[in-house]
């Protein structure tokens, strides 16, 4: 139907946007004391992308993603993550020319065609961060510490930090051959994204969501046990970073994230506060990620963390959402004369930041007394001609339930909050 958003979206109403609000500008000022800077790119690009840059055996590019061509022939994909996009702004303005590390903050819409569910929807809100041009450890446990400042700040509880890593295309080899051998017994078992997985990449059966291979993969080799000694001294780098920054931590084996593009560290911030979708920050590194879509090599390390996850994450967590202010008052007119001077007011007081309103539904005065009330405003300042002809407003605290005059010319000092002499 036309009035129905369509299926795993979601509207976001006066009622709940100051919520979005809160986290927003909670997300803004950790990046800033961070220094990472605001990025923002296109919600579609060329699909290839996509496909070059997150993988062609990830669920993402093989099930999820919007694509289509449009009117030129083109093969455009809605974004369906952020850091792709933000990788080919890096390579594309030749940021790589300028002095590195570049560090990145984005809030962006991503589409992703897959079973909605409790803080999974089809279009969905990351905040993301990005580092590109530093291979050291430091880095990454800078984007880990930062992601457990926000998600702390945020009021959040019972949330774990689990830490893998996923190895890089030297020791995966051999791992990629452990898994192999493991999983052979078991192929007929497996499912058939699995199956088309085992050739392909057998790292992505460990994640799989399928309860059976689930069970399967339990016993499988630890990618661990095959880092080369540079990604085995890397994963040890990263821990004593995180012991030093006070942030606890769980080593988890299982970690691959679902993005090819990831290499050495992975991390998720885990809770099962909020249904099925336990992970509610994620990320790592991807060193070959710029050169993958054509870049230079050029390291980079990041994560993604949904929006509305957080949100039910906060509320289930009991945390309290600062409500929107009121309105400073209400402006009631009785007559075209008043109406005037009403909207004379309106504008004075708009110029000085206050929060004003007036009528617009033509309401008699007993009408625009209960609107005041609706609104919550403080005060309701009430002209007519005996008003007019006095030079002073009745004034009405909405509150105190008290009523005095005011002339015109002091209700700024009333409304702003000063001394009244």
């Amino acid at each position: 139907m036309l009035t129905n958003a369509p299926r795993g979206t979601k509207d976001v109403l006066p009622q709940q946007i100051h919520k979005w609000h809160f986290v927003e500008k909670k997300f803004v000022r950790i990046c800033e004391r961070y220094g990472f800077r605001e990025i923002r790119t296109p919600v579609f690009e060329h699909t290839e992308l996509f496909q070059r840059g997150v993988g062609d055996t990830t669920d993402i590019v093989q099930k999820e993603m919007y694509s289509f061509n449009d009117h030129g022939g083109r093969n455009i994909t809605l974004k369906p993550e952020g850091t792709a996009s933000a990788a080919r702004a890096f390579v594309e303005h030749k940021i790589f020319a300028e002095t590195q590390p570049t560090k990145y903050y984005y809030e962006t819409a991503c589409y992703r065609y897959e079973k909605p569910q409790s803080g999974r929807l089809r279009e969905f809100h990351q905040f993301g961060i990005e580092t590109f041009g530093s291979r050291n450890m430091l880095a990454d446990a800078e984007v880990i510490s930062l992601a457990n400042d926000f998600l702390t700040e945020c009021g959040v509880k019972d949330i774990e930090l689990r830490i893998n890593s996923v190895g890089c295309p030297s020791c995966r080899a051999r791992y990629r051959e452990a898994l192999q051998d493991y999983f052979r017994p078991y192929y007929d078992q497996l499912c058939d994204t699995c199956k088309d997985r085992f050739e392909r990449n057998p790292m992505r059966i460990i994640d799989c969501k399928s309860p059976e291979d689930h069970a399967i993969a339990v016993g499988a080799p630890s990618i661990l046990d095959y880092l080369c000694e540079d990604c085995e001294n890397a994963f040890s780098d990263l821990q004593k970073n995180l012991q030093a920054l006070g942030i606890a931590y769980t080593v988890d084996p299982t970690i691959v994230r679902g993005l090819d593009y990831y290499t050495k560290t992975a991390f998720e911030f885990v809770t099962n506060q909020i249904g099925a979708q336990g992970t509610v920050c994620g990320g790592g590194r991807y060193d070959g990620l710029i050169r993958e879509i054509g870049g230079q090599d050029v390291p980079g390390v990041g994560f993604g963390l949904g929006i509305e996850r957080l949100l039910l994450l906060m509320e289930a967590s009991g945390v309290t959402f600062p409500e929107p202010a009121a309105s400073d008052a209400l402006i009631v007119v009785m007559g075209e004369e008043a109406k005037a001077c009403g909207l004379k007011l309106l504008k004075e007081f708009r110029d000085k930041g206050l929060k004003v309103e007036m009528d617009v539904m033509g309401r008699n005065i007993k009408g625009q007394m209960k609107y005041a009330d609706r609104l919550g405003a403080r005060y309701a300042i009430v002209i007519g001609e005996n008003e007019l002809a006095s030079g002073q407003a009745q004034v009405k605290d909405m509150q105190a339930s008290s009523q005095s005059q005011v002339a015109f010319d002091r209700l700024y000092e009333l409304l702003a909050g000063k001394e009244m002499n």
